[in-house]
């Protein structure tokens, strides 16, 4: 039976809509607020690189790079599993051909060319000049189809000291960038702002958007920004309130993402540069207090970086005992970069960042494990579960309810988003490539319950 269409004939119309009238404005406008996760593809990863080196086939380069530090440090399956401790020989080879076919093909998914923290603070006229020079590198990418799916910028904060600096830059990048492309931006190209702790400076972003694409030629609304969650005042403001959803209300539609800032966020809450991790407690009160805060309103959410880099001390022509050791700082680092990502999606955070080509591997050997040592079970659980159309179902010492049904149905929409698994391996639960993308358990169910 359609609940949304029932109607109770005791009462007339009149005081059903006295009832309801009041009552259908605030569903409406709670579910133009909570309308869920957006279907279309996060990328798992943000490469952050200053912008004075970037070039129109950097992700052509870094890929090679992060490919060839894969195969020296991880020449097969049987070594790539021991550094990262996967539980079975079965696990590491499935891993290591997706890792070394992801290195192949598409390494870099999304790259910020940064003219923060990866910059600096330089003179004005060479920061002048970089922004022309990214820009065109930008535009020539365009042409030569050579960027990566996801690309953008990050600019200075708009704090009082930095906020003229921050949107010369942003204007300079943006119109070089339309003039040299005949008019076009890249795909999926948006602008990070840094060190939000006010909504003035979304709001004042947002507004230099409307400037610019009309200056432009632009279509309204293509300029997208995200924000950076790297200060105590962006997890609690000084009225004891959380302000992610003002900034997101601030930025007028336009705001599609938040980062988290490991190391500057950890700065401000005090923490010494020796603890300044990203498992470090007060990162997860952060990423707790975001998650609470902007889940269901389609806002993608990122962790931050690693910054050990998986590189060995030594170069050149190198003795066997120099080799060994690059081999433990790389697989030390690895292991532990990893250990940081799996802790990341085990609290939900799905994308993260990654600085380095040589942490490629190991990025993406961490999302493939998390969903592939998990991927046979869900397959069985969730075949079950939609079976049964919504029955409780024991299986085994698991006992799934409807929530676990729309959790087993997340799990498929992420792995199949990462690349861990492919359109068939999720046609094994039974369901269509139309159920999975609806992303809705309980219309899979109702629909199914009609035929």
């Amino acid at each position: 039976m359609d609940t949304t269409t029932t109607q109770s004939t005791s009462i007339p119309g009149t005081q059903r809509e006295q009832l309801f009238g009041a009552l259908r404005t605030a569903n409406l406008a709670f579910q133009k607020t909570y309308p869920g996760d957006r279907s279309e593809r996060q990328p798992v990863h943000t490469v952050y690189g200053g912008a004075n080196l970037f070039k129109s086939d950097l992700a052509r380069a870094m890929g090679e790079r992060a490919l060839e530090t894969f195969q020296t440090y991880a020449p097969d399956a049987a070594t790539f599993g021991k550094v990262f401790g996967l539980k079975s020989e079965r696990l590491a080879g499935d891993v290591y051909n997706k890792v070394l076919r992801k290195l192949q093909t598409e390494a870099v998914e999304d790259f910020r060319i940064d003219f923060e923290d990866g910059y600096g603070n330089r003179a004005n006229e060479e920061e002048d000049a970089t922004a022309v020079q990214a820009a065109l590198e930008a535009a020539k990418g365009i042409e030569a189809g050579t960027l990566p799916p996801f690309i953008g910028i990050r600019i200075k904060p708009f704090t009082e000291e930095m906020k003229e600096r921050g949107l010369r830059t942003l204007d300079l990048f943006v119109s070089t960038l339309v003039k040299a492309s005949g008019g076009k931006l890249p795909n999926n190209f948006v602008v990070m702002l840094p060190k939000v702790t006010i909504p003035e400076q979304p709001a004042t972003l947002a507004a230099f958007f409307d400037i610019l694409e009309s200056e432009l030629g632009l279509a309204a609304g293509s300029l997208k920004m995200e924000m950076m969650v790297e200060t105590t005042q962006s997890i609690m403001a000084a009225d004891g309130t959380n302000p992610l959803w003002r900034f997101v209300q601030a930025a007028k539609g336009r705001c599609i993402a938040m980062h988290f800032g490991t190391y500057d966020y950890t700065a401000s809450a005090g923490i010494t540069a020796r603890y300044q991790e990203m498992d470090h407690p007060v990162c997860d009160f952060a990423h707790h207090m975001t998650k609470v805060a902007l889940a269901h309103t389609g806002i993608w959410l990122s962790d931050g970086a690693t910054n050990t880099m998986p590189i060995g001390p030594h170069r050149g022509d190198l003795t066997e005992a120099q080799k060994e050791e690059n081999r433990a700082v790389v697989h030390r680092s690895w292991k532990k970069g990893y250990d940081h990502i799996r802790h990341s999606l085990w609290n939900g955070f799905y994308q993260g960042w990654d600085l380095n080509p040589a942490q490629l591997p190991m990025r993406y050997t961490a999302v493939f494990a998390f969903f592939l040592e998990s991927y046979d079970d869900a397959v069985e659980r969730l075949k079950t579960f939609v079976e049964k159309a919504a029955r409780a179902t024991l299986i085994g010492d698991v006992f799934d309810d409807a929530a676990t049904g729309q959790g087993l149905l997340n799990f498929f929409l992420k792995a199949l988003n990462s690349g861990a698994i492919t359109e068939e391996e999720v046609l094994r639960t039974g369901l269509t490539l139309d159920e999975i993308r609806g992303r809705s358990f309980k219309k899979i169910l109702e629909n199914r319950a009609r035929k």
